[in-house]
């Protein structure tokens, strides 16, 4: 569908995009359920992501139109907006309303979306949407924030106009992916550095076990309110600011400050997760997949038996990936509910990996996964790979 965009955007408004822009989606390799705690997360873009074509008009409206999406709202240009319903215009929506409130002025604008992650997946098709506005917003009209200032903002849109209140690793993570390298941040500062991934003869597999989940519905939110428990609880003696502040020898000696088990139990998850990141970061420098895949798999089994946001779909798609000798490692990535899980698959075995896991998942879950090979990609940026007139596009 992606190729036929440009016609698309020409049938819909009756001239030609201006520009177009592309924002990939994420997969985090490990270091879940740690944005918001203040630690280490390990995220990469993928090549799956989202399309911007745009124009602007002198009408004073913002068209918002998607080939994913039946909502086409025309929304008049004012001072600011509020959320309306649930529908998908919103992000954006959210990210022009903070360029407004932050004094810019602006014009009307014609878009077409397009997006090739997997709605309701778990990898990041929200972000990708809101930092590709942000990019066309500051390129077009100059107003002149740093990426990180784009990240920042629309993390800002994603808690407090959607309301979801999620950490900063999605959108740091689309707009500073590169190529073939993963990015170690931290969550707390800021401060990141790129892991060449050195998979070599291995490929991403991104399984989409096709159960949706909406995160503002599911108990996303409760794991934030039970962290921010276990953290005062444990002020009572640290002087911490997050849960990551510690390492898993600090927190054994002082988890008896946590005297609910499911608090606590989230707590263990959280920090011994902000360890795991930190090996994983050597071995993957050092090109130990083996030691990665273990880790990779050690993240899960905390996932789906400490913090409980796992479920029979995820977990059934890891149980696979243990008893296949092509696979080095694997885990569910994002927030989890449903949406994917990621393994390291050999390259030259990733079909005959994808038909039998499709087998063994069907005659265990009742419908088949959906599953994809993907590279390590770049960030947000200007889509000029090819010409947005006459090209693939």
């Amino acid at each position: 569908m992606k190729y036929g965009l440009s016609q698309k955007f020409s049938d819909i408004y009756n001239k030609e995009a201006e520009s177009a822009y592309f924002s990939p989606g994420r997969i985090n390799l490990i270091g879940e359920h740690i944005d918001y705690n203040g630690g280490l997360v390990m995220p990469c873009a993928i090549t799956f992501g989202t399309y911007l074509l745009i124009a602007v008009n002198q009408d004073g409206v913002f068209r918002f139109r998607s080939s994913n999406f039946n909502e086409a709202p025309d929304i008049p240009l004012q001072s600011n907006y509020q959320k309306i319903g649930d529908g998908w215009f919103n992000f954006p929506l959210g990210v022009i309303d903070h360029f407004l409130k932050d004094g810019h002025e602006l014009h009307g604008l014609d878009m077409l979306y397009f997006g090739d992650i997997p709605i309701g997946a778990g990898l990041s098709s929200s972000a990708s949407i809101e930092v590709v506005t942000a990019f066309a917003l500051n390129e077009l009209f100059n107003t002149g924030y740093s990426k990180l200032d784009l990240v920042k903002i629309a993390k800002s849109v994603e808690n407090n106009f959607i309301g979801m209140n999620c950490g900063i690793m999605d959108q740091f993570a689309v707009a500073f992916g590169e190529k073939d390298k993963a990015i170690v941040l931290n969550c707390d500062t800021l401060d990141y550095e790129l892991v060449n991934s050195n998979i070599k003869n291995y490929v991403l597999a991104v399984i989409n076990t096709n159960k949706s989940r909406k995160l503002v519905e599911s108990k996303y939110n409760e794991r934030v309110e039970e962290c921010q428990t276990a953290l005062t609880a444990l002020k009572q003696e640290l002087d911490i600011n997050y849960l990551c502040d510690i390492d898993t020898a600090t927190f054994k000696q002082y988890k008896h400050l946590i005297t609910n088990e499911v608090v606590r139990k989230r707590a263990k998850h959280v920090i011994e997760e902000n360890d795991r990141v930190k090996l994983a970061a050597n071995a993957l420098a050092n090109n130990n997949l083996a030691e990665f895949g273990k880790l990779m798999y050690a993240s899960h089994d905390s996932l789906r038996d400490l913090y409980e946001v796992s479920g029979k779909e995820l977990d059934t798609v890891v149980a696979y990936a243990k008893t296949n000798s092509v696979v080095v490692g694997a885990r569910m990535t994002g927030a989890g509910f449903g949406g994917c899980a990621i393994a390291l698959v050999k390259q030259e075995e990733f079909e005959n990996f994808s038909l039998e896991l499709s087998t063994y998942y069907t005659n265990k879950i009742g419908y088949a996964p959906s599953i994809y090979s993907s590279l390590i990609g770049n960030g947000v940026g200007i889509y000029n790979e090819y010409s947005v007139v006459g090209g693939r596009l």
